[in-house]
């Protein structure tokens, strides 16, 4: 069979993150949106009308039976990721899984599994990876720049999370850390060029949205690795104003730090608070940092060309469904470690249904 010049995709989501997905899209001339499914009645067909994508359905396996279908991407909530990535697989689709990757490490073996049998491509959607700030700033630290790396940090903040499955554990696994806990994770391992991460201290706590979920708010990870390298991450559901999304590289011979919005964004004071290029990003009302090129600047359109180029040409994708599994062995290991006061090492494999029951016992 001649190999395809366009990929044809399906969107499995209707919600935030699947808006993001059908916008960086369209910036990818070998990609072709042509279908949408969600479970929930009408959400499919008002996103299809919304993005002139030409099917939409209620049903997964209706999509899944489209022979012009290549690449399924996964914008559903968390624990539907394995049970969508298996029957895609088994569709002969290649997918797009979003983070973080599953709710256990179980479930992250039988995704992995069944693409590998299927001999699909499993790929892992880390946008940070393809931020253009933070692709400068690994490549200073590769070209030597900064001599060898001693700490990295990366802190993420907002007011709370765009898609309302978070806050439910039982759904998400976790709070912040899963949330964007993850996308830290990544991007120290990447920054790291896949160095084994050694040991995980975290502190978790909830101090603000205690009425609205059971999940950690606020959460900071020490991460050891293996060639002496610490890592500090901090997430936050608590921060007002706004999304904030900073790095820092410290190295022997320099340092580099970069903020995604700063530089990018028109600082903005609003009696009414303001909207972002995709979904106004929290509570906006008085000062903000209103970012424009929203989605390019955090890499979406180009993380897409990528993954879509990899499907065309049989190529190994920068962030697959291994690196996927590993961010989530480390963040069980940072819940486990918020939980217990201590210290993590690793490797350390758990057979907890989702990381907030190593936090907190139900």
């Amino acid at each position: 069979m001649a190999r395809r010049e366009i990929v044809g995709v399906g969107l499995v989501g209707s919600q935030f993150i699947s808006t993001i997905h059908a916008e960086s899209l369209r910036h990818v001339p070998q990609a072709d949106v042509r279908a949408v499914m969600s479970p929930t009645a009408g959400h499919a067909r008002d996103f299809a009308a919304k993005y002139g994508i030409p099917h939409h359905f209620q049903d997964l396996d209706a999509l899944l039976a489209r022979d012009d279908i290549d690449l399924v991407v996964v914008g559903a909530p968390n624990f539907a990721h394995c049970d969508i990535t298996v029957r895609a697989a088994q569709a002969g689709k290649h997918v797009v899984v979003e983070k973080p990757f599953a709710l256990n490490l179980a479930e992250a073996d039988r995704m992995i599994e069944a693409c590998e049998r299927a001999g699909v491509k499993l790929m892992y959607a880390e946008e940070l990876c393809f931020t253009p700030k933070y692709v400068k700033l690994k490549q200073l630290l590769d070209d030597g720049a900064l001599g060898r790396p001693v700490l990295f940090k990366q802190s993420e903040k907002h007011d709370g999370p765009h898609a309302a499955h978070f806050w439910d554990v039982e759904r998400s696994g976790g709070g912040v850390t899963m949330d964007m806990g993850c996308h830290a994770v990544q991007f120290f391992r990447w920054l790291n060029r896949n160095n084994p991460v050694t040991s995980v201290y975290a502190q978790m706590n909830t101090s603000v949205h205690a009425g609205k979920t059971r999940g950690e708010d606020n959460a900071i990870l020490i991460l050891e690795f293996e060639n002496g390298v610490v890592a500090l991450a901090e997430e936050s559901w608590t921060k007002l104003g706004g999304m904030d999304d900073r790095a820092e590289i410290h190295g022997s011979e320099g340092v580099a730090y970069a903020d995604v919005l700063q530089g990018n964004s028109i600082q903005t004071y609003s009696q009414k608070g303001v909207g972002y290029a995709v979904e106004k990003a929290g509570n906006t009302v008085g000062w903000s940092y209103v970012m424009y090129e929203e989605i390019w600047n955090y890499g979406f359109p180009q993380e897409f060309q990528h993954f879509v180029d990899c499907v065309l040409h049989d190529r190994q994708p920068l962030v697959t469904g291994a690196d996927g599994r590993a961010v989530l062995e480390i963040l069980f290991a940072a819940y486990e470690s918020a939980g217990a006061g201590r210290k993590i090492m690793l490797p350390s494999p758990t057979r907890a249904a989702r990381p907030f029951d190593l936090w907190k016992k139900s």
